[in-house]
């Protein structure tokens, strides 16, 4: 396989053929967080500019819409903040919003402060005020992302109140609020101004009610599903709850009598094609068969979400390249190598006994590769056999 021409990797729109679309989900409203397919080919380093295979990058989010599913654009599945810098993500919103109106998929985009490395609460609005100008220009809803220039410069919870005031007064469209936990992002602990989670929580409602008609909804990302709802339950009637729980979303958008939550996940991007399956069952008054089908992925986002949590990422990407979605596991920032080999082969193993790879030999093809790669394909035999005489143990030490 030769390389592409300089720059060929990275210009013109997406080339691939677009999926047909199947009509939208009726009874939630569902967004997958995208992830994004570096360039292998550019000349990068891990702290510098990322570099994006933008024909693959968006012909996955065609991938997303054609199955229903609304696209979150440039949220922390696309790596903002560990790899992602705003000039890129900039660039990554104003091509999806045009691709969006093509398709008429359905798109949010996040706005943040990450051209900041800190500074005041002044140069905070203002960073913040610059990405939601982007996201609007693009035609796109605004989710506005949690802030580590906020939660450092932040001296309490007036500090998130006088912020977020600002931006909602100005928005064109109600927003979705995001609130990422420290298990998601270290940098964000204490945000809106408390450690106290119950505190954190009536700062963040008094916000909403400050502002009626300005938010659409909140992506909660705590992984705590009774706090969810709790807080479900106590928000202002049409502010919708967008989970964003990969650990309990099965039981979180079925919902119970008193309510359901809308969905803004990460773990949807590889398990689109049985999301969107689990939730048109759910447009047919069928809850019991949309927890039958969506249960059993939970193992597999339990796993791709395990502590540091963080690096979710890499397992998301490895499915999309054993998918045949791209040509290679290589990431920006070379986050490709924040999980371990036995996490990774884990993840395929999961991934397969779902049924997501369209072409499950090409999916093994892919992991054995990679495992070769790295003198390991013997290491890790089939499930059911032993390694091959003379390998090394999976503890590490020498055969």
């Amino acid at each position: 396989m030769t390389a592409p021409a300089p720059g060929s990797a990275t210009s013109g729109p997406a080339a691939a053929p677009v999926p047909q679309a199947r009509p939208p989900l009726r009874s939630r409203t569902v967004f997958a967080a995208a992830h994004v397919v570096a360039d292998p080919y550019a000349d990068t380093t891990p702290d510098g500019p990322a570099a994006l295979d933008w024909d693959a990058t968006l012909a996955f989010r065609h991938h997303l819409w054609s199955h229903g599913l609304g696209v979150a654009e440039a949220m922390d599945t696309a790596q903002r903040g560990m790899g992602l810098d705003w000039a890129v993500a900039a660039e990554l919103i104003r091509r999806s919003g045009a691709e969006a109106r093509a398709a008429g998929g359905r798109l949010v985009c996040g706005a943040g402060t990450d051209q900041l490395a800190g500074g005041s609460l002044a140069g905070i609005r203002a960073a913040y005020e610059e990405q939601l100008a982007v996201v609007e220009g693009a035609g796109a809803q605004a989710v506005l992302m949690a802030s580590r220039a906020l939660a450092a410069a932040a001296r309490g919870p007036e500090d998130y109140l006088d912020v977020y005031g600002h931006l909602l007064r100005q928005a064109a469209a109600p927003v979705v609020l995001h609130w990422l936990g420290p298990m998601f992002d270290p940098a964000l602990a204490g945000y809106w101004g408390s450690a106290d989670l119950d505190a954190a929580t009536d700062t963040f409602l008094e916000l909403i009610a400050a502002h009626p008609g300005k938010v659409d909804g909140v992506k909660i990302s705590l992984l705590d599903a009774r706090r969810e709802i709790a807080l479900r339950r106590r928000l202002p009637r049409g502010v919708r709850c967008y989970t964003g729980d990969d650990f309990h979303y099965p039981e979180l958008i079925a919902g119970d009598d008193q309510g359901f939550s809308d969905a803004l996940l990460g773990v949807f991007d590889p398990l689109a094609p049985l999301a969107a399956q689990a939730v048109r069952l759910l447009d047919t008054g069928d809850p019991a068969a949309f927890r039958e089908l969506l249960d059993p992925t939970v193992a597999l986002a339990r796993h791709l979400f395990r502590e540091p949590t963080r690096y979710y990422k890499t397992g998301v990407v490895l499915l999309a390249w054993l998918a045949g979605h791209q040509s290679h596991f290589t990431m920006v920032g070379g986050l490709q190598s924040a999980r371990s080999l036995p996490h990774l082969r884990r993840a395929h193993e999961l991934a397969a006994a779902l049924g997501l790879f369209p072409d499950p030999d090409l999916a093994a093809h892919r992991m054995r590769r990679l495992l070769s790669v790295y003198g390991a394909e013997d290491a890790f035999p089939a499930p059911g056999t032993a390694p091959a005489p003379g390998t090394a143990k999976r503890s590490g030490a020498p055969a």
